[in-house]
């Protein structure tokens, strides 16, 4: 039997006449991509894709299928549409799971919008890391995980089979008692660190300044954090998300130009996303301009 989202990955591969590019659309990775193309492969018996040099071409068999396969997806995202236009999203839930500097920032803005757009709709929130986010997400308890990643970061073995969709970039400060201060000028300093993927941030951050920092203290809050570094505890790094929330006026901030973090609302399981899905994902790359 043919699968909606194989045939989807085929559409988007004839397209774009290229692997790398259909990922990129589809918010997939290219080995998922690969792996799609061969299960279409084996559910119709022929050879859909050939390799030309370091490039591929559809065969005749293949850009048969891959013709029908763009009819066939645009009339169920016609149908979404219209069955989205005729319940007008009036009622029902949306479940988002985030970490404090979104939930504090760029949040509590979509939901606003979200209301006022949909006020029959309930948005239900979770203040999650983003390791914790995706496995909610993949366990069905949440709709849409807003998280993060450190820009040229790797993908990671656990957000495989996700589907992110970029929504902003967050700058990074170093967070101290001295105006425009440096990394490099903390060699000997105190860090405070805090969950797992930002006290890796912090080290590369430090390594990239020629040291490996001493860690001493740890806390995930952002308000002890500052309240640490005011008094003299030690020095961190925090986004700017996190300062746009709370704000110490006992410590100064220093952008780390060069150094981002990107955030993106991630899904998990064939597409299309249901209405409320797709209306918060879109409230929330609103709020993040």
């Amino acid at each position: 039997m043919l699968n909606l989202i194989h045939l989807k990955v085929l559409a988007a591969v004839a397209r774009h006449g290229s692997v790398t590019e259909a990922a990129r659309e589809l918010h997939y990775s290219q080995p998922s991509v690969s792996h799609y193309l061969s299960r279409l492969e084996a559910a119709t018996g022929v050879k859909l894709i050939q390799r030309v040099g370091r490039g591929i071409r559809l065969t005749p068999e293949g850009q048969l299928l891959a013709t029908r396969s763009a009819e066939i997806v645009g009339r169920v995202e016609a149908a979404t549409s219209e069955l989205a236009a005729q319940v007008g999203l009036r009622a029902g839930r949306v479940r988002l799971a985030a970490n404090a500097s979104s939930l504090s920032t760029i949040v509590p803005k979509a939901a606003t919008a979200l209301t006022r757009a949909h006020p029959g709709l309930e948005l239900i929130l979770f203040d999650r890391h983003p390791v914790e986010a995706l496995q909610l997400l993949r366990q069905g308890k949440i709709d849409v995980a807003l998280v993060y990643r450190y820009a040229g970061a790797p993908v990671e073995e656990e957000e495989e089979g996700f589907r992110l969709v970029h929504v902003g970039d967050d700058s990074i400060h170093l967070v101290s008692r001295r105006p425009e201060d440096s990394i490099a000028n903390h060699l000997h300093s105190a860090w405070i660190g805090g969950c797992e993927r930002c006290q890796n941030e912090l080290i590369a951050l430090c390594r990239h300044a020629g040291f490996t920092p001493r860690i001493a203290s740890l806390s995930d809050d952002m308000v002890v954090v500052q309240a640490l570094v005011a008094a003299g505890v030690g020095v961190t790094t925090l986004p700017g998300l996190a300062l746009r929330a709370h704000r110490n006026p006992g410590v100064h901030t220093t952008e780390l130009t060069g150094f981002t973090r990107r955030l993106y609302a991630a899904t998990y399981g064939d597409p299309p996303d249901p209405p409320a899905t797709s209306a918060l994902i879109q409230a929330i790359q609103d709020a993040a301009r």
